[in-house]
């Protein structure tokens, strides 16, 4: 089975439960973060976003760096 690669770091043996989607490390829950990430469905100009995105896990150092990089 995959370790949790931030459990190895700490010094834990702590089996993965998911992966991170941006680098596919493998997290236990304990080190995984929740996303929503927004969905748009139709074709310009009659694109509309759907009230409920879809659940996407990430570990904390890829939500810290990359995605609230992109939004500063």
């Amino acid at each position: 089975m995959m370790k949790c690669y931030d459990c190895m770091e700490e010094g834990n043996d702590r089996e993965a439960e998911c992966v991170c989607i941006s680098c596919g490390k493998g997290l236990c829950i304990d080190h995984t973060k929740e996303l929503e990430m927004p969905i748009s469905v139709g074709t310009p100009p009659n694109v509309k976003r759907l009230t409920k995105g879809l659940p996407r896990l990430i570990c904390s150092y890829c939500i810290s760096k990359t995605i609230e990089d992109g939004f500063d």
